[in-house]
C-alpha cells in the first residue's frame, strides 16, 4: 500500500493544496472564475505600468514620475506615505504639491486599505507571486522566514537612516523605484535587485520579502485598520479543511481567526496585514469567501 493511501484525508487534502492550490476550484467554478481577482489584479498592476511607460516609450505622458510621486494628466499629484515620512525624517520639508498628493494617497488607502497598494498596485507583487508560484511547483520545503516584526524594525531604521544622512536612503535601494528605471532604462542593478528578491522568496524564505522584509509593506500596513474592503469568510459553514486558501495567502496567519472563530465570531478579516488579493475566493472550491465591506458579518 502506498504512503498516500495511509494518510488521513486531512493530511492529503494539504499535499494537495501545497502541490496545486485551486485545481479543485477550476474544476468545480471553470478556470477563470478560479482567476477572476487574479487576473483583475495583474490587469491593475500592468494597467498603472503601462499608464508611467506610455511617457518614455511613446511620448504619451499621461503620468509622470513613478509610484513614489507622479503627477496625472499636469494636474493630479499623488505622493507616496513613506515616501514623504522619509523626507520629513531627512528634514527636508515637502513642496505643497507633495503634501498635496501624500494627503490624497493617505486618504485612499486608509479608506481602501494600505495592504490594498501590495497586491493591486506594487510591480514587485508579480515577481513574489511568481516565485511562490514555482516554489510549490518545486514542491520546495522550509526555508529561513524572518520574525514577523522584521519589516517594522527595517521600517523604523531606515527612517532613522533618513534623519541620520538627511537623505532618502532608501529610494537609492527600494526594489518598487528600481523595477521602474530598469523598464525605462534597462536592467542593470535593478535588474539584480529583482532577481534576488525572487530567489530569496524561492529558495531561501517563503513569501519572506513582502510578507516579513519589505518597509513599504509595513509602512501601508499601519494603514490597514480603518479600511472598508474587507475580505470574509462567510460561508466558513462549508469548509472542508483543504488548506488552498493557507497556501496562497501571502499573508496566511489573517485567515485563522476568521475562517475558524479563532479570537473572534464574526467571519471578517480585520487584520491590517490583509492585501484584500482575491486569492483565497479564487481557489476555494466551496465559496467560502468574497470581498465585501467591513459592515458585512452575515454568513451565507
Amino acid at each position: 500500500m502506498s504512503a498516500q493511501a495511509n494518510m488521513s484525508p486531512s493530511a492529503r487534502a494539504a499535499r494537495r493544496a501545497a502541490a496545486r492550490p485551486g485545481a479543485e476550484a477550476v474544476e468545480e467554478k471553470g478556470w477563470l472564475r478560479a482567476h477572476k481577482w487574479l487576473l483583475a489584479r495583474r490587469l491593475s498592476q500592468l494597467g498603472i505600468l503601462a499608464l508611467f511607460l506610455a511617457g518614455p516609450w511613446f511620448g504619451l505622458w499621461i503620468v509622470q514620475g513613478n509610484l513614489s510621486s507622479s503627477l496625472t494628466l499636469d494636474v493630479l499629484p499623488l505622493t507616496d506615505p513613506f515616501l514623504l515620512a522619509q523626507s520629513l525624517a531627512a528634514g527636508h520639508p515637502p513642496y505643497r504639491e507633495a503634501l498635496l498628493g501624500g494627503g490624497i494617497v493617505l486618504a485612499f488607502y486608509l479608506l481602501v486599505g494600505g495592504r490594498v497598494f501590495c497586491s493591486w498596485v506594487c510591480p514587485v507583487n508579480m515577481v513574489t507571486d511568481a516565485a511562490a508560484w514555482l516554489r510549490r511547483r518545486l514542491g520546495l520545503k522550509g526555508g529561513k522566514v524572518p520574525h514577523a516584526h522584521t519589516r517594522h524594525w527595517l521600517l523604523a531604521f531606515v527612517l532613522v537612516a533618513a534623519a541620520l544622512t538627511g537623505s532618502l536612503a532608501w529610494e537609492w535601494v527600494n526594489p518598487v523605484s528600481m523595477f521602474h528605471r530598469g523598464l525605462i532604462f534597462g536592467f542593470g542593478l535593478s535588474w539584480g535587485v529583482v532577481l534576488g528578491i525572487f530567489l530569496y522568496d524561492l529558495l531561501i524564505a517563503p513569501r519572506g520579502w513582502c510578507g516579513h522584509v519589505c518597509p513599504m509593506g509595513a509602512a501601508y500596513g499601519l494603514l490597514g485598520r480603518t479600511a472598508l474592503a474587507r475580505v470574509s469568510a462567510g460561508g466558513r459553514a462549508r469548509c472542508d479543511d483543504c488548506m488552498d486558501c493557507f497556501a496562497v495567502c501571502p499573508e496566511p496567519q489573517v485567515i485563522r481567526p476568521a475562517l475558524k472563530a479563532a479570537g473572534q465570531d464574526h467571519p471578517l478579516i480585520l487584520d491590517r496585514n490583509c492585501t484584500t488579493c482575491g486569492r483565497c475566493v479564487d481557489v476555494c472550491s466551496k465559496d467560502v469567501f468574497r470581498i465585501t465591506t467591513r459592515f458585512d458579518r452575515s454568513e451565507s
